[in-house]
């Protein structure tokens, strides 16, 4: 399952879970017809700097779904199986804050697509970092960027072209790619 939340800012141990959004990869397709996105009931809206950002309206943060619930949603649609990402530290930590303020819990393993790449694509990984330049790198659109849904689609397209570069290199498994990806980590700390 592939998902990206947006923020209240940058900082997930102290900005707030707006939305989120996901959507399954099986069999190394994207399911367009297995996708979920939801925007969190807030108390107060984000800045109007950072609504600009993300386009999440006053409106639709304050008449959004209970985070309990929303939580809930997530958990039931996203299973147990592993969640990717790009930059997945971050989705991590505002999902995990936010279900450990509501009482949720989410168990699943992650996927960094941040370090999955440069391990699969090195030459690449000098000029490629954020999600972005990877996206142009491999032709991939992104017309809803810092829309939850769509950056979570954007993102297994990108997970796509991994899955096939780590197929071609024998890293055939999910399991396996974790392993690299965690490999990388290691090596690089």
């Amino acid at each position: 399952m592939v998902v990206d939340c947006e923020s209240s800012g940058l900082d997930p141990g102290s900005d707030r879970l707006l939305s989120i959004g996901a959507i399954a990869v099986e069999a190394g397709r994207i399911r367009v017809d297995r996708g979920f996105s939801t925007v969190l009931r807030q108390a107060s809206p984000s800045e109007a700097s950072n609504i600009v950002i993300h386009g999440i309206s006053g409106g639709e943060q304050l008449g959004g779904v209970d985070a309990r619930e929303a939580l809930l949603q997530f958990t039931a649609f996203s299973g147990e199986g592993p969640l990717v990402a790009f930059h997945a530290a971050f989705d991590r930590a505002l999902l995990s804050r936010a279900a450990g303020r509501t009482g949720v819990r989410l168990r699943n393993a992650w996927l960094d697509l941040a370090e999955l790449a440069p391990v699969l694509y090195p030459k690449q990984a000098t000029r490629c970092r954020a999600l972005d330049q990877w996206l142009d790198h491999f032709g991939i659109v992104n017309p809803a960027r810092h829309n939850a849904l769509g950056d979570a689609y954007a993102t297994a397209q990108l997970f796509q072209v991994l899955l096939a570069s780590g197929r071609a290199q024998r890293l055939i498994e999910a399991g396996e790619l974790m392993g690299a990806e965690s490999g990388r980590r290691w090596l690089s700390g």
